[in-house]
């Protein structure tokens, strides 16, 4: 690193310092990313999109899958190139890989490619411009240990300063970890165990959200609906509970949450889903299988019964929500009749949609030293007929909307002139013919068609609608 100076061009002309976030993975990992950029920037990092400009460039990894694994080392390859040419033009580049890789490999990734200057585990963000400061200096750095001080703070997001406004829509972490320890999730080694914020905290992130445009809060974690925050008088609250109070912030007009399970999905959540109208109608509750030989095996400690009645008491409060979920299929000792399991258990639901993936060992889980484990062409057949019949309900459930009047929050331009972007209530993208005022708005949209991953509407009556609809409207 002699002779490189970090924010210089070739030149000796300074410039101000950008960082360039790539994340792999979940929605913990994008709102991870966008802490981690707000962490930076009273340090005097700007984000940018393009690595290319970057002085310091942050791989925020995933390890669920082994592609994702592999997706993270060969985009290493790739930043090699790109600080190759800095230091030809006299520019230090420096490269971080965070997140579950991260966490789970440590001095692994320093060992197998010189390029990365810094490996960060998913829980010490907070520490990252002290560590930067001395990565400039010429140090190369490890930091994947669980932090020792109080993880309530370490989670919290950065509360001096402004938030930075990334569009209408905002994650919030409100837990993180897993206590559950499937046998095929690395999760509960990378992140630790689960750990919820207060929710004063969360409220206030939220209010600051709200000040800044943000009308919708999707609240993740690992394990979402097991969140156990301390109130303001130090009783530990609900998922419930939290998202009652997070519905009186005024400028929020909806409330999600993701990922949950089956176990921690209780009595009062589910009542929660009939009377906050904010609560979108529209839950990710993975499953993985329909064997309950299957979920022993995988320690899911919920049976196919229980999942079926947990679908069935949250349509008796909301007779119009919708489910999606995860399934694995081929997990080791999956038969042919563990498979068909799976497919009834899809047809008797009848999801919105859903992400299915073919088993993959993770190395140091329970399930990666399992025998009989199934072979990948027979994995990779199953999968090809659950991803058909997930395919079908999907796209028989946006054509449902054809013909109907749905509320859409209006959230971006389109590609078109004139042209804006928006939500539904369950998630679908809808296009409009509608003025950039009304970005921010949830809007009646008639449904008139639908595309490969898009819905087609017209606004209803657009000379009076609203420039916003409240929480409490």
């Amino acid at each position: 690193m002699a002779g490189l100076v970090p924010g210089m061009t070739g030149q000796g002309m300074s410039r101000p310092r950008k960082v360039h976030v790539k994340s792999f993975g979940c929605q913990m990992n994008v709102y991870d990313s966008h802490r981690m950029a707000d962490t930076l920037a009273p340090s005097g990092y700007s984000e940018t999109a393009q690595a290319g400009e970057a002085d310091l460039i942050i791989l925020n990894t995933c390890n669920i899958r082994e592609k994702a694994v592999d997706k993270v080392y060969s985009e290493i390859g790739r930043m090699r190139e790109l600080k190759d040419a800095a230091a030809a033009q006299g520019r230090q580049v420096l490269i971080a890989v965070a997140g579950c890789v991260a966490q789970a490999e440590g001095k692994e990734i320093i060992r197998r490619t010189d390029v990365v200057d810094l490996v960060v585990g998913s829980q010490n963000y907070h520490r990252l411009p002290a560590m930067i400061a001395r990565l400039q200096a010429g140090a190369q750095l490890v930091d994947t240990e669980f932090p020792i001080e109080d993880k309530f703070d370490v989670l919290a997001a950065p509360s001096r300063g402004a938030i930075a406004k990334r569009g209408i829509s905002s994650f919030v972490t409100v837990q993180e970890g897993c206590d559950k320890f499937c046998t095929f999730c690395v999760v509960p080694y990378t992140r630790g165990a689960e750990v919820s914020r207060p929710i004063e905290k969360i409220a206030a992130e939220v209010e600051r959200l709200a000040g800044a445009g943000v009308r919708e809060v999707t609240l993740i974690g690992q394990n979402v609906n097991a969140y156990h925050g301390a109130g303001a008088d130090g009783h530990l609250g609900s998922l419930a509970q939290l998202l009652r109070h997070l519905a009186q912030v005024p400028g929020i007009v909806r409330l999600r949450y993701t990922t949950s399970h089956p176990l921690d999905m209780s009595d009062d959540l589910i009542a929660a889903h009939g009377e906050l109208p904010a609560l979108m109608p529209s839950v990710h509750l993975p499953v993985q299988s329909g064997s309950d030989r299957v979920l022993a095996a995988m320690n899911r400690r919920h049976t196919r019964k229980h999942y079926l009645d947990t679908i069935a008491r949250l349509r008796a409060v909301r007779s119009d929500i919708a489910f999606s979920s995860d399934f694995i299929v081929g997990f080791p000792g999956e038969t042919e009749d563990d498979f068909r399991d799976t497919l009834t258990l899809v047809d008797e639901v009848d999801f919105a949609g859903a992400y299915s993936f073919s088993y993959s060992p993770r190395p140091g889980t329970p399930a990666a030293e399992m025998e009989a484990q199934v072979p990948a062409a027979e994995s990779a057949e199953r999968l090809q007929r659950l991803q058909a019949l997930i395919i079908r309900q999907w796209r028989a459930f946006n054509a449902s909307f054809v013909g109907r009047t749905v509320e859409v929050l209006l959230e971006k331009p389109g590609r078109l002139p004139g042209q804006l972007v928006g939500k539904t209530p369950y998630l679908q993208t809808v296009q409009v013919m509608a003025g950039p005022k009304l970005i921010g708005s949830v809007l009646p949209v008639s449904v008139t068609g639908t595309g490969t991953n898009t819905l087609f509407g017209e606004l209803t009556e657009p000379a009076q609608a609203p420039a916003l609809v409240t929480a409490g409207a």
